[in-house]
């Protein structure tokens, strides 16, 4: 089947967010308003357990709209590897080696686009979001991973190997003697920004300080009431993710920086962050902006859905 044989084509999209924790679809009309929502716990138990998964979720929402096969974004925690067809570099590691979309579109019966999840969440918000009408827009998940993309005058750049805006495997910049050589991450290397800067690694560092372990919800809520190891490790937090952002702005100088997932409802970045990163931008001043996502959680989603063309576009 191609894409011009949808019936729906021109009425509903389905996009997906395949996420570390959960897995969440929308269905969006032809004039691009969302017509019906759902989200489930990914499932614990392996690749074939998260394909059921995600097959379940699109054909309930078709069944509950009454639609016919529409097609499919789906936005990952990895990339397609352009040499093998396989997931790459997800932190979802059951998805690693495996052929997805194939799966996918094997069960499904219709084609689906895959494309990295931060991407997906950079694109929206670059659309209609926190990025709007800017021409260089950063877009930084910071959830169960570390993922960010990049959108260039309206347009996702995804690099002869898909892997634009792996920001978080790479080392913690500028780091402190207690930093080295930094925690283990998952991709086999240490010190990496994700292994210090996702929701895990925050609560990691927290307990390696000696405390109590918390989620990182529980540490804002304790750092509000004044708790001051709360407070300590969210300091340190900060300091961190100004870092990470001033590496980002002196390769790439994006008007704007949108931030995502879990941790960017943690209020106080949004002033700590730019307050600190100035010592390392190369600049006399940063004139870049650090905000938070206007779509939230839905970012993500709403982006895998817009992989596929609207009504007024030509499909790609």
């Amino acid at each position: 089947m191609t894409p011009d044989t949808f019936p729906s084509l021109h009425r509903h999209r389905i996009g997906v967010d395949l996420g570390g924790t959960k897995i969440e679809a929308v269905v969006l009309g032809g004039d691009g308003q969302e017509r019906a929502r759902r989200r489930i716990p990914t499932p614990t138990d392996g690749y074939a357990a998260t394909v059921r998964a995600v097959i379940t979720l699109v054909e309930t929402l078709e069944c509950e709209l009454g639609l016919p096969p529409a097609p499919v974004g789906i936005g990952i925690p990895g990339t397609l590897s352009r040499a093998t067809g396989r997931v790459k570099n997800a932190n979802s590691t059951c998805l690693n080696g495996q052929r997805l979309d194939h799966d996918l579109e094997e069960a499904l019966g219709r084609p689906v686009r895959i494309q990295n999840d931060a991407n997906c969440f950079t694109m929206s918000e670059a659309a209609d979001g926190a990025g709007a009408g800017a021409q260089i827009v950063f877009g930084v998940i910071l959830g169960t991973g570390v993922g960010a993309g990049l959108v260039i005058n309206g347009t996702v750049i995804d690099g002869p190997n898909g892997i634009t805006g792996e920001w978080g495997h790479n080392p913690l910049p500028w780091p402190m003697d207690d930093e080295r050589p930094g925690p283990d991450c998952y991709c086999g290397r240490c010190g990496c920004i994700e292994a210090f800067l996702s929701g895990p690694g925050l609560a990691a560092r927290h307990r390696d300080s000696g405390h109590q372990p918390a989620t990182p919800a529980e540490l804002a809520d304790a750092a509000a009431h004044g708790d001051a190891a709360a407070i300590a490790t969210l300091d340190r937090y900060t300091d961190r993710l100004a870092r990470g952002l001033a590496h980002v702005i002196n390769i790439i100088d994006p008007d704007v920086i949108v931030l995502g997932g879990g941790l960017s409802n943690l209020t106080r970045l949004y002033d700590g962050v730019p307050r600190l990163w100035g010592r390392w931008v190369f600049s006399d001043r940063v004139d870049t902006t650090l905000v938070q996502a206007v779509h939230g959680d839905s970012s993500g989603v709403r982006g895998a859905a817009w992989l596929w063309p609207s009504p007024c576009e030509t499909p790609r």
